[in-house]
């Protein structure tokens, strides 16, 4: 670890790398196939918001969609990392939320293009408060669950996720080199919807960590 503050890892982490589909139920519920290999894309650090400020709604969307996700904080970097020394490189961990743009993603998928626009905006990626890694002894069993005005819409456990975090890290690693302060989001459980101005989203891993966001529209 350097001098900088890992519990802070939003101010300064320079990635965020994504996993799309890693939940069966998911994939589905979209109508998408199941992956065989990760699917992967990126958030630039822009898309990073705490709490106490909005999730700010893009101009260019009616159908914002909430994602719930474990989030693992990279404590030590690597390239090709196996997955059998994957975990030492994990400083710990955050709930996030991966806002989406669901018109936008569908239209992009239509025409065989990026999801940038989807998936990239500013505020995209709500995070809660750093978990340290002994707070979270198997983060293949977590409970996540996401609330909107108090209605539960999604619950789901890591215990179902395709492909596991040592994979994830060994996978990602051999593409893209894992540096200190990077965000992997491991993928939404089912019960995706869609969320509206003034609505307030809780969400929570069991016994661990909670968070709240208000949802705005961005006015210019």
């Amino acid at each position: 670890m350097t001098a900088r503050n890992i519990s802070r890892f939003w101010e300064w982490g320079r990635k965020i790398i994504c996993v799309g589909r890693n939940y069966a139920d998911h994939a589905k519920e979209l109508k998408n196939a199941i992956p065989s290999e990760p699917v992967l894309f990126l958030k630039p650090p822009s898309a990073y918001v705490t709490e106490g400020f909005p999730i700010l709604v893009p101009l260019y969307t009616n159908n914002l969609h909430h994602e719930v996700e474990l989030g693992v904080v990279i404590g030590k970097a690597g390239t090709s990392i196996p997955q059998s020394d994957a975990m030492d490189h994990v400083a710990g961990y955050a709930l996030c939320l991966d806002m989406t743009a669901r018109d936008i993603q569908d239209e992009c998928k239509s025409k065989g293009l990026p999801w940038t626009l989807a998936k990239a905006f500013n505020t995209s990626c709500p995070v809660s408060e750093f978990i340290p890694k002994e707070r979270i002894r198997d983060p293949g069993n977590v409970r996540l669950w996401l609330k909107v005005n108090d209605q539960l819409r999604q619950s789901g456990c890591t215990a179902h996720m395709i492909f596991s975090i040592p994979y994830l890290i060994s996978y990602i690693s051999e593409v893209i080199s894992l540096e200190e302060g990077d965000l992997i989001l491991t993928g939404t459980p089912k019960g995706v919807s869609a969320v509206q101005e003034h609505d307030e989203l809780q969400a929570g891993i069991e016994d661990v960590v909670s968070m709240r966001f208000k949802v705005a529209r961005k006015d210019h």
